[in-house]
């Protein structure tokens, strides 16, 4: 008899620390659905290295999506309400973290709104199968250029993954116009290609909050 299987990777995969996420505790009651190009300002605005910086990225503020009966707005113009526990997070690489908690204490002017930034801690990326990205940069015409366009990225990057899906498009104003996004989903990565999708993410507008993948909860 003759059975061959797949060797078994008995090294443990560790979590790089050269890209995380700096969470910042907030206390802001309110804001647009569409804040991103606001609070991205605010942002360079105290932290001028920000939109130079190749890896940094933001998380644009999503809330909760239901809760006591409510559901998140998905108008531009509607307002979402934030929870205490509804957090500011940065992406960065690790030689920018001390630089970046000069926001603690601050007050950021985001949409009309004020968000009093707290103290932040580091998160290492997740090492989840499954990542999902709420917004990312489409420049095509229908959902089959975007899913090939979002594979020739994924691509670039060297990524293993089986599965790429995408979803609802949206919105999002600046000054120079509007910017279609869709979301997208890509699963089946491994633990290592998972952590790089997350310290690159695809496309333009890192700086807006595009093209950041998070872990998807429900499928991860």
């Amino acid at each position: 008899m003759f059975w061959q299987e797949d060797e078994l990777d008995v090294t443990e995969f560790v979590v790089p620390d050269d890209v995380v996420d700096l969470v910042f505790s907030m206390n802001c009651k309110r804001l647009p659905v569409d804040h991103a190009y606001s609070l991205s300002q605010a942002i360079q605005q105290q932290l001028p290295w920000f939109a130079d910086e190749p890896t940094s990225a933001l998380h644009i503020i999503h809330g909760a999506d239901s809760g006591n009966g409510w559901e998140r707005p998905e108008e531009n113009d509607d307002v979402i309400y934030l929870s205490r526990r509804t957090k500011l997070v940065l992406r960065l690489p690790k030689h920018r973290l001390d630089d970046a908690r000069a926001l603690t204490g601050s007050t950021l002017e985001v949409s009309g709104s004020k968000l009093e930034v707290k103290e932040g801690k580091a998160r290492l990326f997740s090492t989840s199968h499954t990542l999902y990205a709420r917004y990312v940069v489409d420049n095509t015409d229908n959902e089959d250029e975007f899913i090939a366009e979002a594979v020739k990225a994924l691509r670039a990057l060297k990524l293993r993954f089986k599965k790429v899906l995408c979803g609802k498009s949206h919105t999002l104003a600046t000054p120079q116009g509007e910017l279609q996004t869709r979301s997208l989903m890509v699963a089946e990565l491994p633990p290592e290609d998972a952590v790089r999708l997350q310290q690159y993410g695809i496309g333009d507008h890192l700086k807006m909050g595009c093209g950041v993948f998070l872990p998807h909860k429900t499928l991860s």
